[in-house]
């Protein structure tokens, strides 16, 4: 579904991606974890459009995404629920849904609506609060719910567990999981190395802007230099 090969990107005259290449396969979900600063964010950025690239080629669903700016990206099926959430925080939980499925003027989106509210009941209940009053894991929630109303096959999560207790950083694994059985590709960028890699089908370790690893799920926890590195064992 995804495949890149050689991706550069630069801040000013400072590359921070130096030839990045992987793939991901239809109804996948691929984890690329690392430390912070390791890239992961902006290569992200690279795959949806936001961040320029200097050099390599973005191929998603066999059309090269290089030249294709954002807006359509999203048209393609491939979409971002980006790093701190980025809610719209004055605007109600519904409205930020609504927002989500700007693309659609369709009967169908009133059952998005009601699939992601299925998904994330707590939302439903404070479907006509300001967005900005949830919790942060209730924030998170929304971004999530809020990129599936675009009906993606290719959704981006940057670091979704970010700052959220353990009892929901389980939840939204759970959650990412069953995304599967919705049909959706998940490409996932954590910190959190042992709860990506653990619902993963396959893993890319990333250093300093390049890829130093890859394997299945199991195999990169398994490894003795992950466990040493990312998961304190």
């Amino acid at each position: 579904m995804l495949t890149v090969e050689g991706l550069r990107s630069r801040y000013g005259r400072i590359e921070v991606l130096h030839g990045i290449d992987f793939t991901v396969n239809s109804g996948e979900i691929v984890s690329i974890v690392g430390a912070n600063g390791a890239g992961k964010t902006t290569l992200l950025r690279c795959l949806s459009g936001v961040q320029p690239i200097t050099h390599g080629d973005i191929t998603f669903r066999g059309e090269v995404l290089t030249a294709v700016p954002a807006h359509r990206r999203i048209r393609l099926g491939l979409a971002q629920s980006p790093e701190g959430r980025q809610i719209f925080t004055k605007l109600s939980v519904e409205e930020n849904l609504r927002l989500g499925a700007f693309l659609y003027s369709d009967e169908r989106v009133d059952k998005d609506l009601a699939d992601a509210f299925a998904m994330f009941p707590v939302l439903k209940e404070k479907r006509n609060l300001s967005a900005g009053g949830l919790s942060g894991g209730q924030q998170q929630m929304l971004a999530i719910a809020r990129a599936l109303m675009g009906r993606p096959s290719c959704l981006l999560l940057d670091e979704p567990s970010m700052g959220l207790a353990p009892i929901l950083v389980a939840q939204i694994f759970d959650v990412v999981k069953g995304l599967k059985a919705l049909d959706v590709t998940v490409l996932l960028v954590e910190q959190n190395a042992f709860g990506a890699l653990s619902i993963s089908d396959r893993g890319y370790v990333m250093e300093t802007g390049r890829i130093v690893m890859t394997g299945t799920g199991g195999e990169l926890i398994a490894d003795p230099r992950i466990r040493e590195a990312y998961l304190g064992v």
